[in-house]
This record gives structure tokens, C-alpha cells and sequence, in this order.
């Protein structure tokens, strides 16, 4: 049987934080009996265990703002060591699942190879981090920090063009079999992507530059404008990127508006996921959570309240940590960007594989 500590996963947190360590719990009184007579006897305090008493010098009582008071009554007893939980065997782990996710994206093909590249459309209220999303997997590929697509902070949104990116092997130079579409951020009221331009985009007729205008959506007619779209020029799959620390202050206008969209999605038979990022930034979570970040009590409430605000069922709900500020790679950020990256894939896979025969047969035999 499992001995498991007394303390609830935010205590224990918060004393990890102050530590400066990961505690693995090596005695508990009740479990391993109340023997030892003096457990600790330092600083003016001692542990009696058999007596269950913690003596405290007057002293120490006033500096800890104590009642004054000798003895203490307790009942139970933990014991703690605290390490760091990045050692040199647990970063190891971390990156051979990074190269086995790694090497799962470059031999990874299309559902009936249906077509060579899967695409991928981030949408999204402004700032929510579509174009750092981008940069972050061409990082992964790249090996190295990329900054290829804009980002910033302007409320109306940096990417203001619709731009498709194809990632890059940094081992061979050849193009990996997926594209990432970004798009201008949804925004309160007219502000943000235009509703009518989405279907034109999910239906592959917006072509790669596209300028987009809030007030009016893309014609037949205009230079960006693809009239006899193909299966590999539609998209694949969509995600909806949302900041993990604003689910709770998105608008009533702006969850009707992505409902909206979905709607549109689900017309188009799109199978879509959600990407939550800046998981990293949340209270308490430091860098060793990320190891296993989707049992992190936080995080399991943010999935809880997306889910019920949202309705995307909880599968559906991934987390990533974008890169914004580094300089180097980090194989904790790159195994969450992977994982998405590779639910996404098998999104993708699912819409191509529901296709009804017959369009399949149509668009292929245009190429």
C-alpha cells in the first residue's frame, strides 16, 4: 500500500516554491509507528514522538509569533526530503519522449495519403498566441528559436494577413507533411476576422497574404481569392488557441462568437481541438510540473471551466507553453508543443477519413 502525505497538492506546492525542491515523503508517524523519541532536537525545539509533543523554547515561541507555550500536541508526523525533481535520469526520460515524438512527426503521412501536407487553422481571440504557437513548433523543428511569424501586444491584433507556414526538418531540409494557417485574432464586436471570410478559408478559397478587412469579407474576384479549390488547398483541421489565464474574463459576446464559429466548423464536417497556452505562467506551477502538467489540480480546474464554458469536450483540450522570451530550446516546452501538434494530426486523419467518397474521388482526380 501506497503512503501518500497529509498535505493537500496546493500545500505541498507551495512549500516546493519556498524550498526550491520537488518533497518525497520518507516517513509518516502513523504508518511507520510512533517510535523514535526524539526525532529532531535543533534550535531550541524537539519532536517527541512517543509522547506526540513538539517542545518549544520560550524564545523560539516569541520569534515565531507563537502562544507561549512549551509542548504542542500533534498527530501526525511527516518526513520529507526535498530534491530536485529535473535530475539527470529524469531529463534523460524527457528527451527520449521528445525524440520519440520527434521522429513520430517526421514519418508521420496523411490518412490514405489524400494529400501531402495536413493543414492546420489557428483561430482565436487576439493575443491569445496563434503566431507564437507557429514560431513555437518551427523552433521544435528548427532547433532553434524562431520568430518567424509576428507577435506582439496590439489589442487589434498583430497578424493581420492570413499566412500559411510550412515547417521545416532541420536534419534534411525537406518540409514536414503539415502547414499551420494563421489567422487574424476574433475580436469584440466588428474588430478581429471578419465571420464570413472563415468558411472561405475552411473551403481552401484564401490563398496564402491575404489582407483581411473586419468589415468585409474576401469576393470571387479578388487576387487572393482560389475559385476551384482542391482537397489539399481546404483545411484539415482547426484549433482554437486560448490564454489559460483569461478563459475566466473572455465576454459573453466573445463565447457567443466562438460558438459561432464552431457551428461553422461542424457544417464543414472540421473535426477542432483547443490549445490552452501560457500554462506555465499559472499560480504555483513551476518548471518540473510540466512533466506531467494535465494532473496538475490547476490545470484540471482551467480544463473543467473551458469545458463548461466553452462545451469542447475535455479529450479535446490541449496544453502547450509557447516559446515568447527564451533563447534556448527546452525539451519540457517541446514534448507539450508535440503532443498537441500530434492530437491535431490525428484530428486531421479523422476528417480525411470521413470524407464522403465520392468528393474524395472529385478532388482528387483534379489534381
Amino acid at each position: 500500500m501506497a503512503v501518500t502525505t497529509c498535505l493537500t497538492w496546493m500545500q505541498e506546492k507551495i512549500l516546493q516554491n519556498h524550498f526550491g525542491g520537488k518533497f518525497n515523503l520518507l516517513y509518516k508517524a502513523s504508518v511507520h509507528k510512533f517510535s523514535l523519541e526524539h526525532l529532531l532536537q535543533k534550535y531550541e525545539f524537539g519532536i517527541d514522538l512517543t509522547g506526540r509533543k513538539l517542545h518549544i523554547s520560550a524564545n523560539t515561541s516569541k520569534e515565531l509569533g507563537l502562544l507561549q507555550c512549551e509542548s504542542i500536541s500533534f498527530e501526525e508526523c511527516e518526513v520529507f526530503r526535498c530534491e530536485d525533481i529535473l535530475n539527470k535520469r529524469k531529463m534523460e526520460e524527457v528527451t527520449e519522449l521528445r525524440e520519440s515524438l520527434w521522429s513520430s512527426m517526421r514519418t508521420y503521412k496523411p490518412y490514405g495519403d489524400l494529400v501531402h501536407q495536413i493543414r492546420i487553422l489557428l483561430l482565436g481571440p487576439i493575443g491569445a498566441g496563434k503566431s507564437s504557437f507557429v514560431n513555437s513548433v518551427k523552433s521544435v523543428f528548427q532547433g532553434r528559436v524562431v520568430h518567424q511569424a509576428l507577435v506582439g501586444s496590439d489589442t487589434t491584433g498583430i497578424s493581420q494577413k492570413y499566412r500559411t507556414y510550412s515547417i521545416k526538418d532541420e536534419k534534411d531540409g525537406n518540409s514536414l507533411p503539415f502547414i499551420l494557417c494563421d489567422s487574424l485574432g476574433l475580436g469584440e464586436e466588428e474588430e478581429g476576422l471578419c465571420m464570413d471570410d472563415i468558411p472561405q478559408i475552411l473551403k481552401g478559397h484564401i490563398s496564402d497574404r491575404y489582407q483581411f478587412n473586419p468589415m468585409k469579407p474576401i469576393t470571387p474576384g479578388h487576387d487572393n481569392y482560389v475559385d476551384s479549390p482542391l482537397l489539399k488547398d481546404r483545411i484539415h483541421c482547426a484549433a482554437f488557441v486560448f490564454n489559460v489565464n483569461c478563459i475566466e474574463y473572455l465576454s459573453d459576446e466573445m463565447v457567443a462568437k466562438i460558438r459561432r464559429v464552431r457551428r461553422k466548423l461542424i457544417e464543414c464536417g472540421l473535426v477542432h481541438l483547443v490549445l490552452l497556452t501560457h500554462v506555465d505562467s499559472m499560480d504555483l506551477i513551476t518548471k518540473d510540473d510540466l512533466i506531467d502538467i494535465y494532473r496538475c489540480p490547476p490545470v484540471k480546474s482551467q480544463l473543467e471551466a473551458v469545458h463548461k464554458a466553452l462545451g469542447f469536450p475535455l479529450s479535446d483540450i490541449l496544453l502547450v507553453s509557447n516559446y515568447t522570451s527564451e533563447w534556448e530550446l527546452d525539451p519540457l516546452k517541446d514534448n507539450l508543443i508535440l503532443f498537441a501538434l500530434r492530437h491535431m494530426l490525428g484530428a486531421a486523419d479523422d476528417f480525411l477519413e470521413d470524407l464522403p467518397l465520392e468528393e474524395t474521388r472529385e478532388m482528387l482526380l483534379a489534381v
